[in-house]
Order: structure tokens, then C-alpha cells, then sequence
């Protein structure tokens, strides 16, 4: 069973930060890249940044330079550090594999509010 369980949102200030945890099951996780997103109101969801089961990032449009994708391999986690954190960036995230289609399945995300 598919299992993703987003956590870390908040309310924070423009410039502040915020780091999500994501906790998943072995079978989406081990061994496998995996992808945070985020949808924000009225928007369709986005990738935001992705890393290789070896830990290797790769970052998507305006949160480059802002935000650091981790993970720990032992606890089937994966971490998103965001700094500079900007109204725009407000949005549900939630992480998935870098196939999401393959699960049919999402978590139920962890808000993050960016307030100007």
C-alpha cells in the first residue's frame, strides 16, 4: 500500500522559511526519485524540485537558488528547505515520485502560506 504523509506547512512572512517532511512507504520510496510539488489556488499542480534515489536535486523555475530538496534513505523521508519564501510561493505541496502517474495515488499535501 502506497502511503505519503506531507508535513510542515504553516503561515510565515515574505523572506522567512519553512521545511516540509515527507514520510513514504518503502514501495514509492526505496530506491526511487522522488518529487516534491505544489498547487496553488486555481493553478494545476507543478513540479517544484526532484532528487535521485542517490541524492542528486534538480530544481524547477523560481525556487532555484531558494529551496534544497533532501532525503534520508533510512527513514524513507524526503525534506524540502525553502528559504526566501514569497507570496507566490503559497500553495498545497505535496511529494510524490518523479512518476506519479504510476501510484494514481497523492497524499493530502501540507499548506504553506506566504503572507506580503
Amino acid at each position: 500500500q502506497v502511503q505519503l504523509v506531507e508535513s510542515g506547512g504553516g503561515l510565515v512572512q515574505a523572506g522567512g522559511s519553512l521545511t516540509l517532511s515527507c514520510a513514504a512507504s518503502a514501495n514509492i520510496f526505496s530506491g526511487k526519485a522522488m518529487a516534491w510539488y505544489r498547487q496553488a489556488p486555481g493553478k494545476q499542480r507543478e513540479l517544484v524540485a526532484r532528487i535521485t534515489s542517490g541524492g542528486i536535486p534538480v530544481y524547477v523555475g523560481s525556487v532555484k537558488g531558494r529551496f534544497t530538496i533532501s532525503r534520508d534513505n533510512a527513514k524513507n523521508t524526503v525534506y524540502l528547505l525553502m528559504n526566501s519564501l514569497q507570496p507566490d510561493d503559497t500553495a498545497v505541496y505535496y511529494c510524490n515520485s518523479v512518476l506519479p502517474e504510476l501510484y494514481a495515488y497523492w497524499g493530502r499535501g501540507t499548506q504553506v502560506t506566504v503572507s506580503s
